[in-house]
């Protein structure tokens, strides 16, 4: 072979020669503690509930709930955010049973916190939908319509009650206008000063949510298209953003995770606070259900999805993978 000169003069191959070469010189590394895990409790079950299109997830009794915490905790995950899953007869139009200090999700909490104390931080949905007759994050006008202000109210309601059962984190996901300043002040008012708030702040309308509607028993008609976010939009995100600081959240989000990593890398490239994405049922059932037939390497897959998240900015990272990953990553 005739060479050119010293063609090519640069040689970035140098640097992918080996496994421990790539591993020394990697820009981006995945660590157990950047891992939340969400996960769910279902009220009146004796075992496990398995969700269908999420193999590998369950509706957790409070027993396998407490066993799943103590799990995440020895594999060195940082955090756990808790959806609760009522009875259908509990749910009304007002959402009560999601303010009921003795609802699932708050007797949820109190065992977590009580299996695992501070080892892990524990943080709570704050959202009607699981508990609404009819699926909507909100109370509702006469007319059908998502009322805000009425829904900030009830907000403010669940915010006391969800730290009252130990939550260290609540998350606002409803995507009300206001509802970060109104749970602030309600924490704040209630002698919770010390509870953080993770805003869902870029929380979009998407398709990739429908494993999730099976995963907390979901009663909704229709779409939440009046309240989260439009695909199309990017600059609305970020408008978001400075309402959610403004109104004092110690932690943002943006949600679902992979088809907006262009927002979130522009989210984390505007603010100074911890930033988080949520790996959503839907993304976690395309892998596992690839997987399932040949169609991909699982693990592979699973480890540059979540590089890819952390890559674009994420601090931390909401996926029903964090034990699994936590372990594969060595943990503490």
């Amino acid at each position: 072979m005739t060479v050119y000169g010293n063609f090519p003069g640069s040689r970035p191959r140098r640097l992918r020669t080996t496994p421990a070469m790539r591993r020394m010189v990697a820009e981006t590394r995945l660590d157990a503690a950047d891992l939340i895990l969400p996960a769910f409790v279902r009220e009146g079950v004796d075992a496990p509930v398995p969700i269908s299109a999420m193999p590998g997830v369950y509706q957790h009794t409070l027993d396998t709930l407490r066993k799943a915490a103590a799990e995440a905790v020895s594999a060195g995950v940082s955090g756990i955010m808790l959806f609760g899953v009522p009875a259908d007869e509990k749910k009304d139009a007002r959402g009560t049973a999601g303010t009921d200090p003795d609802g699932i999700l708050q007797v949820a909490l109190r065992a977590v916190r009580e299996e695992v104390g501070d080892e892990l931080v524990v943080m709570s949905d704050l959202c009607l939908d699981e508990y609404t007759d009819h699926g909507h994050c909100g109370v509702l006008t006469a007319d059908g319509r998502v009322d805000n202000d009425a829904t900030l109210e009830r907000y403010a309601e669940m915010a006391q009650v969800q730290a009252d059962a130990g939550a260290h984190v609540v998350g606002p996901s409803g995507m009300m206008d206001g509802q970060v300043g109104v749970v602030r002040d309600a924490l704040d008012q209630t002698g919770h000063e010390d509870v953080s708030i993770l805003a869902y702040t870029a929380k979009y309308s998407s398709a990739f949510y429908g494993p999730f509607r099976e995963a907390v028993g979901s009663s909704l008609k229709g779409d939440r298209k009046t309240y989260q976010q439009d695909p199309a939009n990017t600059r609305e995100s970020l408008r978001e953003l400075a309402l959610d600081l403004e109104e004092g959240a110690d932690m943002v989000m943006v949600k679902p995770a992979g088809p907006y990593l262009d927002v979130l890398a522009k989210v984390a490239d505007a603010v100074d606070v911890p930033v988080a994405a949520y790996q959503i049922s839907g993304e976690y059932a395309m892998i596992e259900a690839a997987a399932e037939k040949g169609w991909i390497d699982r693990d592979a897959a699973i480890m540059e999805s979540l590089t890819g998240i952390r890559r674009a900015g994420a601090q931390m990272i909401l996926t029903y993978w964090a034990t699994e990953v936590a372990q594969r990553l060595g943990g503490r």
